[in-house]
């Protein structure tokens, strides 16, 4: 097994080559895979050749899957998402908004993992931004005022029965479930601290923090802006440029991201599994 490490200012991006993930790694490799994906928060798999079920394996040695709440999974496959758009869709492509998976959950997924199988020939790629150097680089002041607020985190902007899924006019090839469930909240730390690196992140995006608590909506809406502006410049950024039979795995913990269009006309299929994460307490 060997690495490429990150070629951008982000510090996110690790290019894991010459490993086969069909195949039972050694304890050694598992530690090492999972190091480096804490490190630098995005570990990427190029040119793997895998069967669903031996998807599935692998992501079963980061730890147990995830719940997913408003995405309806395969039939044969529970825990396994398709993320599949046709050359004929006219819905926007989805992800399309900064966030961390699922945040409003008790138990956020620690890890994200995804499989290309159809990659158009242009368009599509994912964003990831590193919300740890984001919060170091915060001015002592500002990380004084946020170190003991905490926000709600809601699924109701894009999955409740009068949200973005379910007021959309255009059809869709994923299959999305709205509820009122998505009207829920959940409190968590603005910031908080990674139970494997002890580093202290951001945990916070426009898609699912609905309020800071104990503030005004306006009060909150202004540190927040101010704080996703930060979290978005280039040099928190990195750009993954996707090819079919490639599998990455990202650490909800310590990044946002968010997923491109520009490939109308072209067909995109990838698979998706979260792995359950911890309460950020």
């Amino acid at each position: 097994m060997d690495f490429l490490a990150p070629q951008s200012q982000s510090n996110l991006g690790v290019v894991i080559k010459d490993v086969n993930l069909a195949e039972n790694l050694s304890n050694k490799d598992l530690k090492s895979i999972r190091e480096l994906w804490v490190k630098f928060g995005v570990a990427i798999f190029p040119n793997q050749n895998l069967s669903l079920q031996e998807y599935e394996n692998f992501s079963q040695q980061f730890g147990p899957f995830g719940e997913e709440p408003f995405l309806i999974p395969m039939e044969e496959h529970p825990h396994i998402v398709k993320l599949h758009r046709k050359p004929d869709e006219e819905a926007a492509h989805f992800g399309g908004a900064w966030h961390s998976d699922w945040s409003f959950q008790k138990k956020p997924p620690s890890a994200t993992l995804l499989y290309s199988e159809i990659i158009p020939p242009s368009g599509g790629d994912t964003l990831f931004a590193n919300t740890a150097d984001a919060y170091d680089d915060l001015k002592d002041e500002l990380k004084e005022k946020i170190s003991l607020l905490r926000c709600l985190h809601s699924a109701k902007l894009p999955y409740a029965k009068d949200g973005v899924y379910a007021t959309e006019d255009k059809n869709r090839t994923m299959k999305i479930h709205t509820s009122d469930e998505a009207n829920k909240t959940i409190s968590h730390p603005l910031v908080r601290t990674h139970r494997e690196t002890g580093r202290m992140t951001l945990f916070i995006n426009p898609v699912y923090t609905i309020q800071i608590e104990g503030i005004s909506q306006d009060e909150s809406d202004s540190l927040l802006f101010e704080l996703y502006i930060h979290m978005a410049k280039e040099k928190y950024v990195y750009r993954h440029k996707w090819q079919s039979d490639m599998l990455i795995m990202w650490d909800n913990r310590t990044v946002i991201h968010m997923a491109e269009g520009g490939y109308d006309g072209h067909e995109r299929l990838l698979h998706r599994i979260t792995i359950a994460g911890e309460r950020t307490e």
